[in-house]
């Protein structure tokens, strides 16, 4: 069709940077491309929407698999964030910080352990370490920032949660279209050392935090709550007053058993069973790996069910209604994942990727792809304030012209999951951004200001990193990444206190040459 096999994913991505709704924007790109490929008559688009599109979709028994274990992720999520034991593990730890080092790194590291839910971390963790980092004189800036890189950063690098499963889904699709059987497990555990972003923003906090590279915005709040002790600018305006965060679900009579005994029966059981069909010595089917990881789920919730009812967190009416609430809210990204498989299926048939393809070969070479697909998701991404949207529309556009085109697919995959968390990262309509400003207590343009210098100039380092695996194509690259960016780091810190050092011995000099 040409040309006019585009209409379709352009409209969807123009309609999802308008509206910032994925699903308006995906169903609207669909329909517009049956309109195209069946005929003018709604009536019988709809009919042929529903009838060999959504319904074979939601039928199959791979796509199927996935909805169900998104089901169980989405029950047993709901039911650790009602427990409350992620924030009794984080208040026990927290004691042991008295220094300023620790009280980052701890912040950090609580981030990693509420690594099952992304948008649960900055409220689970943000109200907890507010009055640390006030005590220890670090900015609510600094907090913001730490919750935001330890949300949705950690929860793409995680093959068996629901953004990996929810990934893993996408690529699947996409793999059968073109005849691979690979396990789509093994591809994305291939796929993260090519994650440069996710990669960066995580370890960068660990890295401030040993070295005190301090810079730019984030270096001015620092320094207002140590000369000052104010926590805010003065025109700032919070999200969050203290102790505004409803606690439920943050019970004060809960223990830290309640979360790490689910997750060790979690860890237990998955692994147990995947050992069992050569794991890692063998990659695992993809039917197998999920339903490994269901029964998992399954048996993770029923210890933390029964849990919840010993130490009397809440009655089993409560608890029950929690987990089914869990799974509905599970609902729109099954939406999403069942829109986006459609659309990638309605695309092979309008051979749009074969004409994207047709149209770069021999003026964009194919180790370029990355680098293009990564800057193509970023900007998407950074419009929308959506990764899961990014990742929807974007895979089965990116995917397809990789393979068209022989570039790197794995490579392309990391391109496309970067691409997403850095312009989710760097926009301010973004729900982890507005979350992490909300956990920490800050307003959200002092938390974007002080995060962007962060995060652009890691984001410049991925799309050099993506040039170089291009080419290469070897996971050692991420090594070079995070040397890059610990370089660009210390190099920017001395020069921004050397540059403040001549600032303040000028006032001085002007001082005393007035008196």
């Amino acid at each position: 069709m040409g040309v006019i096999s585009l209409i379709p994913p352009l409209l969807a991505i123009l309609l999802a940077v308008l509206f910032r709704n994925v699903v308006i924007a995906l169903f609207t790109g669909i329909f517009v491309g049956l309109l195209i490929v069946i005929g003018p008559n709604p009536v019988t688009t709809t009919m042929g929407l529903v009838t060999d599109h959504l319904a074979s979709v939601v039928t199959d028994s791979y796509n199927a698999g996935v909805m169900i274990l998104l089901f169980f992720i989405g029950g047993f999520v709901a039911l650790v964030e009602r427990s409350g034991g992620g924030a009794a593990l984080a208040s026990k730890a927290a004691r042991l910080i008295n220094t300023r080092g620790k009280g980052q790194i701890s912040a950090w590291l609580g981030g990693l352990i509420i690594f099952f839910s992304d948008l649960g971390t900055p409220l689970i963790v943000g109200p907890i370490f507010e009055k640390i980092f006030d005590k220890l004189k670090l900015s609510r800036e600094k907090l913001a920032w730490i919750l935001d890189s330890t949300s949705s950063p950690v929860a793409v690098l995680i093959p068996f949660i629901g953004w990996g499963i929810y990934i893993m889904g996408l690529i699947r699709e996409e793999f059968d279209r073109e005849g691979l059987r690979i396990s789509e497990f093994t591809v994305f555990v291939q796929a993260i050392p090519f994650q440069f972003y996710a990669i960066l923003a995580v370890t960068a906090i660990p890295v401030v935090a040993l070295t005190r590279t301090d810079f730019g915005a984030m270096r001015r709040a620092e320094q207002r709550v140590q000369e000052t002790g104010e926590l805010h600018w003065p025109n700032s305006k919070p999200l969050r007053q203290p102790d505004s965060i409803s606690t439920d679900g943050m019970n004060s009579e809960s223990r830290p058993i309640v979360i790490w005994l689910p997750l060790l029966v979690l860890f237990v059981t998955l692994f147990s069973i995947l050992t069992t069909l050569g794991f890692p010595a063998e990659p695992v089917p993809g039917e197998e790996f999920r339903a490994a990881l269901s029964t998992a789920y399954l048996f993770g919730a029923l210890v933390l069910i029964a849990l919840m009812l010993i130490f009397k967190i809440n009655p089993i009416g409560a608890i029950l209604g929690t987990y089914v609430k869990g799974m509905e809210k599970m609902i729109s990204v099954v939406l999403i994942l069942v829109l986006a498989w459609t659309l990638g299926g309605l695309l092979e048939a309008m051979g749009t990727a074969n004409f994207l393809v047709e149209m770069m070969s021999g003026v964009v070479p194919a180790a370029f792809v990355p680098v293009l697909v990564f800057v193509c998701a970023a900007v998407m991404s950074f419009a929308t304030g959506s990764s899961w949207g990014t990742f929807a529309i974007m895979i089965p556009l990116a995917l397809p012209v990789a393979f068209g085109l022989d570039a790197p697919v794995i490579v392309c995959i990391g391109a496309v999951l970067s691409g997403g968390i850095f312009g989710d990262h760097c926009s301010p309509i973004s729900d982890s951004t507005i979350l992490a400003s909300t956990g920490a207590g800050t307003d959200l343009v002092d938390h974007v200001k002080t995060q962007l210098p962060y995060a652009v100039i890691n984001g410049a380092i991925v799309a050099v990193s993506f040039v170089v695996a291009g080419f290469l194509d070897s996971p050692y690259i991420v090594i070079f990444s995070i040397a890059a960016m610990i370089t660009v780091y210390l190099v920017i810190s001395r020069v921004s206190a050397s540059q403040q050092s001549r600032a303040v011995k000028t006032d001085t000099s002007s001082t005393a040459e007035m008196d």
